[in-house]
C-alpha cells in the first residue's frame, strides 16, 4: 500500500494535531473518485464542513503550485498551495495535498498539511485516505476536543467523497 510523502516539518506526531481517514469501496474505482476531489467546485455537494471556496487562477481542477482558499472548522479562509496533485494510474495511487495557512500570532497562527491517496487495489476496491497534520496553537485546542471535530470532518469528507463518486 502507498503511504503519504511527508515534508519533515508535517511528520504525524512531530505536529500539535495529526488525524487519519482511510475507507475502502467495492466496485469504486481511482479514476472515478480523482475527478471529484481535484475539481474544488465540487466539494461543497458532498462535505459541509467547507464553504467560501476560490479557486485557483488557472480553473477549479488543483494542480501542483496552485494557490487557492477555502473555510473549514470555523477558521476564515485558509491561503493554500498544491504541494502535490498526481492522477491515480493503474499502477500508482492518485496523490493530493496542499499547505494551508492561517497567519497570526501565536494564539491564532495556523500551519496545515493535507494529503491524500486515491488508489485501486488488487482485491477490487478503492482505497480513499487522507491524513492532515497541523501545527500551532488552534490545531492543539482542536486536538483535545472531544469528540475530535477533525477525526470526525474528514471521515464525513472521505465518505462525501466516495458517496458522490458512486452516482
Amino acid at each position: 500500500m502507498s503511504s503519504i510523502i511527508w515534508p519533515q516539518r508535517f511528520l504525524p506526531g512531530t505536529t500539535d494535531n495529526f488525524v487519519s481517514n482511510e475507507i475502502y469501496i467495492v466496485g469504486l474505482k481511482a479514476e472515478q473518485v480523482w475527478p471529484n476531489l481535484v475539481d474544488i467546485t465540487r466539494w461543497e455537494s458532498y462535505y459541509d464542513n467547507v464553504g467560501q471556496i476560490t479557486p485557483p487562477a488557472s480553473g477549479p481542477v488543483l494542480s501542483k503550485n496552485d494557490h487557492f482558499s477555502f473555510s473549514t472548522f470555523g477558521f476564515p479562509p485558509l491561503q493554500s498551495e498544491v504541494m502535490e496533485s498526481v492522477a491515480p494510474t493503474s499502477t500508482s495511487p492518485g496523490r493530493l495535498a496542499w499547505r494551508a495557512w492561517q497567519d497570526g500570532n501565536e494564539e491564532t497562527a495556523l500551519d496545515v498539511y493535507h494529503a491524500w491517496l486515491i488508489e485501486d487495489t488488487e482485491w477490487g476496491a478503492v482505497r480513499i485516505l487522507t491524513q492532515e497534520s497541523q501545527a500551532g496553537k488552534p490545531a492543539a485546542q482542536l486536538a483535545v476536543t472531544k469528540p475530535n471535530p477533525m477525526l470526525l470532518g474528514h471521515q464525513n469528507w472521505v465518505e462525501g467523497l466516495a458517496r458522490i463518486s458512486r452516482k
